[in-house]
């Protein structure tokens, strides 16, 4: 027989490091055995969106940057953190998409809402397919962004993913995700 899961209690919680970059939160909690942790950090984060954003002859939209934490150049999905006072995550989605790329959709639609790495960060990320986007506009890209646009066949998708020249986790779990859900409508 399963034993039952009980969610911790915290019994209280501090802020120990508020940057606009960055939040850490240090909780004391009591676990279900009664013993009590006072040094439980966890990463305060905004929720993001990810698109998977696919014109109508069938081109996905993907970005390349510089990641800093990874020291890389890589090749990912177009998406970002939802903006404080945003309240509408596939509003968020259409923003990203339009500012990183310059490609726009009204047909939006959620594919599925997960968590990161929830036994550290507070954070939801929302998986988005985007259909018939096309180019409106110019990049609206923050100082300290560099994006290079790519257009890449539906078909390559897959082979991107599988030689790791895709290897971002998030966009690895979208694409699959979206390759699958196009696969069985065409079926």
């Amino acid at each position: 027989m399963n034993p039952e899961i009980t969610p911790w209690k915290t019994l209280h919680s501090t802020l120990v490091f508020d940057h606009r970059w960055y939040r850490l939160r240090r909780d004391h909690v009591q676990l279900p055995s009664g013993q009590e942790l006072d040094d439980y950090f966890v990463s305060v984060r905004p929720d993001v969106v990810l698109t998977f954003p696919l014109t109508a002859d069938n081109q996905v939209v993907l970005v390349r940057q510089y990641k800093h934490a990874a020291g890389e150049v890589l090749i990912e999905l177009p998406g970002g953190v939802i903006d404080v006072g945003e309240t509408n995550p596939a509003a968020a989605a259409q923003r990203e998409l339009l500012e990183e790329t310059g490609y726009t959709s009204s047909e939006v639609e959620l594919l599925l809402q997960v968590s990161d790495n929830p036994t550290k960060d507070t954070n939801r990320i929302y998986f988005y397919l985007l259909r018939n986007v096309h180019q409106v506009a110019e990049q609206n890209l923050d100082p300290s962004e560099t994006i290079e646009v790519l257009t890449v066949p539906l078909a390559d998708v897959e082979q991107m993913i599988f030689s790791g020249q895709i290897r971002v986790s998030g966009s690895v779990a979208l694409c699959l995700l979206a390759l699958r859900k196009l696969e069985r409508e065409m079926a």
